[in-house]
Formats: structure tokens, C-alpha cells, sequence
């Protein structure tokens, strides 16, 4: 089962922010994960529970590959550039 992994950040520091997108994308690939968005435009409809900013939406096989790209020691180290560059929220969900 495919298992989606959906991150919520607000940019604090867009400069910075931009050298983690580029060290990001081939841990998500190397990891089987593929971008589905990434920080397009954004239409809220209802909005009771949250407000998003800025949506990154990934894919991957299933939730241990999404697990794995999240816990693994690569990640970890170029997360600390995204926490140091915006705030976020990041959920995964299985799906279909």
C-alpha cells in the first residue's frame, strides 16, 4: 500500500531553505519516494482544523520506505538545514 508523506512548512529563511531542497530530492529518489507538489500554488477550502502555508506532498511504496527516508542518517542530517530555515509540520499516511 502506498503511503504518502505531507509536509506543511512556513520559510523562514528562503535562501537556506533552497540549499535543503537540492540535498532533499535525491535522498526522497534514492528511497523510492517521488514529489507529487512541492510548494505550488495553494487553494485552502475549508479550514477548521489547520491552516496550511506550503505544501510538500511525496510518495512512496509504502510506509516503511517513507519511514526510512525519514529516520535514515542522510535525512536526519539535511532535515537540521529545513529546521534551521522554516517550520513544519510533516505527517505520513498510508494510502492507496
Amino acid at each position: 500500500m502506498a503511503a504518502y508523506m505531507i509536509v506543511d512548512c512556513m520559510l523562514d529563511n528562503p535562501e537556506l531553505y533552497e540549499q535543503y531542497k537540492l540535498k532533499a530530492k535525491p535522498l526522497v529518489e534514492a528511497f523510492g519516494g517521488e514529489y507529487l507538489a512541492r510548494g505550488g500554488a495553494l487553494t485552502v477550502k475549508e479550514n477548521d482544523l489547520w491552516s496550511p502555508t506550503r505544501i510538500v506532498l511525496l510518495r512512496f511504496a509504502d510506509a516503511a520506505s517513507a519511514n526510512q527516508f525519514y529516520q535514515s542518517p542522510q535525512y536526519q542530517e539535511v532535515l537540521k538545514i529545513s529546521k534551521q530555515s522554516a517550520r513544519r509540520t510533516a505527517v505520513i499516511v498510508e494510502g492507496i
